[in-house]
């Protein structure tokens, strides 16, 4: 297999003939045969071809079969031969999320996020975002929306891409069976798809139970009742009730027991940070509107006493990808500090972000870089579990990760299309440009764009 770049041209000559220079046909290995088949995502042509005598990479394709591949701009790509003459252009990678009629914001929220990442092959692939009413199944073929160069967007109808990025934002759309039906196409075309869903909390617990990395994660019950909540209030003297398919901390309970005080409940309402305590347990339960004598939708999980700055708890968001070699990298650390009061860190609820090495340094001292090596490994174990034991491919993970006051490595919640927001610490902008990084390199290993490793 021959890989490397190059730029493509139109040639208004009628006869159905491809040009390649000299140079690149070498480079290519192409065979001396009479025809080649030409690929661009899920259409393939056969055309003749010739060679030019011109320095450069570079590729004449006439209106008719730049009609046909349906390829989406003039310019570079990434051009590819298996065999000396089934060559391959792109890769074309589809984001898959939510679309609006907006010119500047086609992505809503998402569209800066986007754009980033499409900025990373830029002159070596093709990318566009497109939604699920964007697919034609009979055709074959998706109308993207692409970017301009000089900024701004425009739609344009390709083949099916090469590989697809799941990035739609509704976990509630996501959880439809017709939307699990339309994911299932892209795959039994073998078109290569990561990040299938959403995980709900629960989903996490199964799949690591039974495995080396599960001891990292803290006791959790599902639905809880009455008497299992007291329980572990009894035992671990405090615990966190989260919704199971929350995000954001939105809806979690830090609830306490102190013996010779009674309950207390943490929590966020109407933007404020609210401490109610309770001298018995049944005022507390009725607080949280139990109905059925359970907490329906709910994981009730154990308090783990973290490593504090200024009695602030502190946790760790770890932001993890494929990289173009298949395997689990940490691409991104940042350290959350819990804001006063306040029932999580995130920055929303005053938390305030800040790098694991002012942290681990101030905490740790000269053994900072030791507990953060641990740390890492703990997270690509956790996600070599998660991976191996779940049904889907995933190209990245985003973990919320605690280091106790006995320096025991805890993972509260996995999720499988984290946000970026550690990346706007100043300091984490060059880890930020690497996930992106990371992310179009696993595209290439998914879609097979990349040259082999001599082994």
């Amino acid at each position: 297999m021959s890989l490397t770049t190059c730029t493509i041209h139109v040639t208004q000559r009628q006869e159905r003939v491809i040009y390649l220079t000299s140079e690149l046909a070498r480079t290519l290995k192409l065979a001396k045969a009479k025809s080649v088949s030409l690929q661009m995502g899920s259409k393939t042509a056969s055309t003749g071809f010739k060679l030019l005598k011109k320095t450069g990479n570079h590729l004449y394709v006439p209106l008719s079969v730049m009609s046909q591949l349906r390829i989406p701009h003039l310019g570079s790509c990434t051009i590819m031969c298996t065999n000396g003459k089934d060559i391959r252009l792109g890769p074309l990678i589809g984001i898959l999320t939510s679309v609006s009629s907006s010119g500047s914001a086609p992505f809503g929220s998402r569209t800066e996020f986007i754009r980033q990442f499409m900025k990373v092959g830029t002159g070596k692939s093709f990318y566009f975002g497109f939604s699920p009413r964007d697919v034609n199944w009979a055709q074959s073929t998706v109308t993207g929306t692409f970017p301009r160069k000089e900024g701004g967007w425009f739609r344009k109808t390709v083949p099916l891409p090469d590989v697809v990025y799941n990035r739609l934002p509704s976990r509630k759309a996501e959880k439809l069976p017709s939307m699990n039906a339309f994911k299932q196409r892209f795959i039994k075309r073998g078109i290569p798809l990561f990040n299938w869903a959403f995980f709900d909390k629960w989903d996490i617990y199964n799949l690591l139970e039974g495995t080396d990395a599960f001891k990292h994660v803290p006791e959790s019950h599902i639905n809880p009742s009455s008497a299992q909540i007291k329980e572990m209030l009894e035992r671990h003297k405090f615990i966190y009730l989260k919704p199971t398919g929350g995000s954001l901390g939105i809806g979690i309970y830090r609830l306490t027991y102190n013996p010779k005080r009674g309950y207390y409940a943490r929590f966020r309402r109407a933007g404020k940070n609210v401490l109610l305590r309770f001298s018995k347990f049944e005022s507390l339960m009725a607080l949280l509107n139990r109905s059925n004598g359970r907490l329906n939708h709910y994981v009730a999980q154990q308090g783990i006493r973290l490593i504090e700055i200024d009695n602030c708890p502190i946790d760790f968001r770890f932001h993890l990808t494929k990289n173009i070699n298949n395997q689990w990298v940490v691409a991104g650390i940042g350290a959350k500090k819990a804001g006063k009061g306040s029932v999580t860190t995130h920055v929303r609820t005053g938390g305030q972000l800040m790098t694991p090495d002012q942290v681990l340094r101030q905490i740790f001292g000269a053994r900072a870089d030791q507990v953060l090596a641990s740390a890492k490994d703990t997270a690509i174990k956790l996600a070599e579990s998660i991976e191996n034991n779940g049904k889907h491919t995933l190209g990245e993970l985003g973990f919320d990760i605690g280091i106790d006051q006995n320096e025991k490595i805890w993972m509260f919640e996995a999720n499988s299309k984290p946000g970026r927001s550690i990346f706007k610490h100043p300091a984490l902008k060059g880890e930020g440009k690497a996930a992106l990084q990371y992310i179009y390199d696993y595209c290439l290993y998914l879609s097979r764009f990349r040259a082999r490793r001599d082994t």
